[in-house]
């Protein structure tokens, strides 16, 4: 009889967390690496933030909490669902998870049956599917394109929803795309939805407010009053405010899931950290300025990057409209052989060869679902990104 579960059979390691390590034990070899796989800010956690998390401890807020949250932390969500996206929940209606992880994991878990098929636009953060088969659930994947800015269209949302279609995953702005849905493309999908009322719709809004230019973010709940008693909306402190060591993620949706997440949270984890969830009140309801001059910093980079790759030979790097990754295609250099002899037959021949030869770490696009394409977090300084980018440029002027 075999010890580990079947589930596990099911499920791949996340790719970005194993080049993020491959990365760590080179540099740790004394190899210089410049790693661009991990998805996390480098800004620190502003100082306000810090200081209610400090007064937090000061004041003994260090026991257990409420399984979905504390209340201040809930009314915050409430409010800035309110605020920023139009959208009217009640607090109770919100729950805090350890992390946005653990949001999508309990409402994936709380609502999947063998045989449930979940929608999910490719390329997609590597995390989704897994999620989904761990739940019981399968993947159902609708493929986009560079040509159409890695968007989902309404016929392939239509060509992917089946008798067997439960939820729909949204990620605007996207890992690892950076792609963005407009108010008018998010209410294109809406009307496909519209005529299935079994689908669920899932958005991660983690990015909302990483976007670029005069790109205005929208929610598809807030676009299409009538899929409100069928979304969950998702979204976190982590990448606004600099905060992903401090894993808190939230929501919002109808209450009968919400309770559903909350029961199955109360088996697994009960409450996130207390601090955390203080430190995430004052996140929310203090100061925003940092969250524009933060913005500006990435929109530099971006247009840096995409400017450089667009000069390495054989790559071709759409503009993305929010995050903080780009997602260039590497067609051109399939088939070509690199300086050790190998022959480039996949993306992930192209970051392997890359890391090999210029200490460059990148996530192949396979990964994600799309390819072959890779995947650049520009979330790093300027000078790291522009050294980089040289090196990209050099490999790819390298293959034969």
């Amino acid at each position: 009889m075999a010890f580990l579960a079947d589930a596990l059979s099911r499920v791949k390691p996340s790719a970005t967390i194993a080049v993020s390590q491959k990365a760590r034990e080179l540099k740790a070899q004394g190899r210089d690496v410049i790693g661009l796989g991990a998805g996390e800010p480098d800004f620190d956690t502003p100082d306000n933030i810090k200081k209610a998390a400090i007064d937090a401890i000061n004041r003994g807020e260090t026991k257990y909490t409420p399984v979905s949250g504390i209340q201040p932390l809930r009314e915050a969500i409430s409010a800035k669902f309110k605020r920023e996206n139009n959208l009217d929940y009640d607090w109770k209606q919100t729950i805090v998870g350890t992390g946005g992880k653990q949001i999508l994991f309990n409402a994936l878990m709380a609502t999947l049956n063998p045989g449930d098929e979940v929608v999910i636009p490719s390329p997609y953060w590597v995390s989704y599917p897994e999620m989904v088969a761990l739940c019981g659930g399968t993947p159902a994947f609708a493929e986009t394109s560079i040509d159409n800015g890695f968007k989902l269209t309404p016929a392939a949302l239509e060509k992917a929803i089946t008798p067997k279609t439960k939820w729909l995953i949204m990620n605007s702005p996207s890992n690892p795309s950076g792609a963005a849905y407009t108010s008018d493309e998010l209410k294109a999908l809406a009307d496909v939805l519209l005529a299935h009322p079994q689908v669920w719709i899932l958005t991660d809004d983690m990015y909302e407010h990483l976007t670029y230019g005069d790109f205005k973010f929208a929610t598809i709940a807030e676009i299409e009053p009538k899929l409100y008693d069928r979304t969950l909306t998702m979204n976190g402190v982590s990448k606004a405010y600099a905060m992903t060591g401090w894993r808190i993620g939230y929501a919002a949706g109808p209450i009968e899931l919400i309770k559903a997440m909350d029961m199955i949270q109360g088996q697994q984890t009960s409450g996130a950290c207390s601090i955390a969830q203080w430190a995430a009140v004052e996140a929310l309801n203090g100061p925003q300025d940092f969250i524009g001059k933060n913005k500006a910093i990435f929109q530099g980079r971006r247009d840096l990057v995409v400017s450089m790759l667009n000069q390495a030979t054989g790559i071709k790097c759409p503009v993305p409209e929010g995050a903080f990754y780009v997602y260039p295609s590497c067609q051109e250099l399939i088939g070509k052989t690199a300086p050790t002899g190998k022959v480039i037959a996949t993306d992930e021949d192209f970051v392997s060869e890359l890391l090999e030869a210029e200490g460059v770490a990148v996530v192949h696009g396979s990964a994600f679902g799309l390819g072959p394409n890779f995947r650049i977090s520009y979330a790093t300084s300027e000078t790291l990104l522009e050294q980089a980018c040289e090196r990209i440029q050099r490999f790819t002027a390298s293959l034969k």
